[in-house]
């Protein structure tokens, strides 16, 4: 009985010799994302942002009706837009509360 129980031991350390120890799990390493390019460089008022800046704190009735109107937006300033970037778009947002102009810019 004994001689067997020293065979069953001996047998294990054995079987547990030849077993490998699992890797250990790291979590895959953290990369920082690229950093995006730049857009080229484009003129700073492709919409004419800055000759429209003299209706900055006048009512929005002011604003000139548009020749094109895909050019041009006037929008509240708490009214959702969409984010598209359209450098040659003449934006005009206003006090949904007053109905004055509060920014003027391109995009």
């Amino acid at each position: 009985m004994t001689r067997n129980l020293v065979l069953a031991i001996a047998a294990g350390f054995l079987l547990s010799a030849c077993a490998s120890e699992p890797a250990p799990t790291q979590p895959p390493p953290t990369q920082t994302p690229a950093p995006r390019p730049m857009p080229p460089s484009q003129p700073a008022d492709q919409c004419g942002a800055a000759q429209a800046q003299r209706l900055v704190g006048r009512h929005r009735s002011e604003i000139p009706v548009p020749v094109n109107p895909g050019l041009q937006r006037v929008a509240c300033t708490t009214c959702p837009v969409t984010m598209d970037f359209h450098p040659r778009r003449l934006n005009f947002f206003y006090d949904a509360e007053t109905g004055l102009i509060k920014e003027v810019r391109c995009g």
